[in-house]
């Protein structure tokens, strides 16, 4: 019987099934890997094409609510999109496993297993990740994604190039869902680290409690858990890239941690005093506004200019109204391609008013709600009832700056409202930086306190 050329990857942290599962499997696949230790997935997956993740959802004695399982699902499809993963659980933990699928998984089998079963789900998920990996190719060679036509744009892709052939720090600016993490891997692409690895950290969902472990690595017995050597991203990112998302949401007692690494192209492993070398080129990005940032003492101002070698700004959606309807098409034509549909067309009334919304939340936004009319229309035409569009904040020409004014500010305040007053949600829900929004408090003498 021929072995099919695929590569699987079990992660259990039982050593029985662990060692089960790759005996059966390794008759029929090539290349078998296996982890009892999930924080070792970064580096196998920065080093190994994998086709298809087994992945159990519980790793600590008492916490068996399947949380650490949906993590690592997440950060598994964030790092390597065209793995497929297939969950593991216990039976009477079906919800959390099917809470799983939902988060983007392929199947979930039941411990213990049938043979059968598991071989079949194994081989299903093999056929999916090849398709996948044909999509990705297909998309590297038109290199297919969505500039648009508008100068402000143009100049912003025109500058990545340029820098993009160079080892200088990039900061991108932007609002949320302007398409930050496509602008930074678009410059890695071009540049001479292509071949290298690229890692992205989303240094917003890190708890300080882990950022440095995570960012810089750990030596074992350097605390409970360590029971293994590790690098961290930095390490990962080794001759390549590292993209460091977010960074505006660093707290300041890591900041000088961060700034250290930066200036002095080494990091030290936690328990460690061996500083080993780096070669990395490193992105940052963020939606705050870091030269308030930096005024307002959230910031420091030395790392501030260590990041900002150069600087790209994202425009929003909203000052890029002649490309709202051909980033709508080709977003359509994405989403046509994910769920295998049939022609699928926009009514004309729908065009205008993609045309006329705010999108607050930019690329993101137009992308969620064309995913859902994809999925909701019927007999081949987008309605506007499918794009369910919220008209309370749209972008209307009118004539009168006090109407305008108007509708800003009742955005503004409605905003708050459902934020609680918070200042960091109400800006992250409206596309502003904190800087920008409190422009627009004062401007409207809107009272929070």
């Amino acid at each position: 019987m021929k072995k099919t050329n695929a590569s699987i990857l079990i992660i259990d942290d039982q050593e029985d099934i662990l060692f089960a599962s790759k005996v059966y499997l390794k008759k029929y696949f090539e290349n078998i890997y296996t982890l009892n230790n999930p924080k070792n997935i970064v580096e196998l997956l920065a080093k190994n094409t994998i086709d298809v993740v087994l992945l159990d959802m519980n790793y600590r004695i008492g916490f068996e609510d399947g949380r650490e399982g949906l993590y690592l699902l997440k950060e598994i499809k964030t790092l390597s999109p065209k793995t497929v993963v297939i969950l593991m659980t216990a039976f009477g933990k079906v919800e959390t496993a099917v809470e799983g699928l939902k988060s983007g998984a392929f199947d979930y089998i039941l411990k213990p297993w049938e043979n059968k079963k598991l071989l079949e789900s194994v081989k299903q998920a093999v056929d999916k990740s090849r398709k996948e990996q044909r999509k990705v190719k297909d998309i590297e060679i038109k290199n297919d994604f969505f500039i648009g036509s508008s100068e402000i744009i143009k100049k912003a892709y025109s500058l990545a190039d340029k820098v993009a052939k160079t080892d200088a720090n990039v900061l991108i600016l932007g609002e949320n869902g302007t398409g930050k993490f496509v602008l930074a891997h678009h410059i890695y692409s071009q540049s001479d680290r292509k071949n290298q690895p690229f890692i992205a950290v989303d240094l917003g969902s890190l708890n300080s409690n882990i950022f440095e472990s995570e960012l810089f690595g750990y030596a074992k017995g350097a605390f409970t858990d360590a029971k293994t050597d590790t690098p961290g991203r930095f390490e990962m990112a080794q001759n390549g890239t590292i993209f460091l998302d977010e960074i505006g949401n660093v707290p300041l007692h890591l900041q000088s941690k961060l700034l250290q690494v930066i200036q002095t192209k080494t990091v030290t492993r936690l328990g460690e005093t061996k500083a080993r070398p780096l070669n990395v080129r490193i992105i940052t990005a963020t939606n705050l506004n870091l030269k308030l940032e930096v005024a307002d003492k959230n910031f420091r101002e030395d790392l501030y200019y260590r990041i900002n070698t150069m600087e790209i700004i994202l425009p929003p959606l909203r000052e890029r109204n002649e490309d709202k309807i051909p980033l709508a098409e080709y977003l359509l034509d994405k989403m046509i391609e994910k769920y295998g549909r049939d022609e699928i067309s926009f009514d004309k009334k729908v065009l205008e008013q993609i045309e006329k919304h705010a999108w607050n939340g930019n690329i993101r936004e137009m992308e969620n709600k064309i995913e859902r009319a994809v999925i909701l229309c019927e007999n081949n035409i987008i309605t506007i009832s499918d794009l369910d569009l919220d008209f309370i904040t749209p972008y209307e020409d009118h004539s009168d700056d006090i109407q305008l004014s108007s509708i800003e500010k009742a955005t503004v305040e409605k905003a708050l409202l459902k934020n609680n007053n918070n200042i960091s949600k109400t800006a992250e829900e409206l596309g502003l930086s904190r800087g920008a929004l409190y422009r627009r408090l004062e401007k409207y003498n809107i009272n929070i306190s």
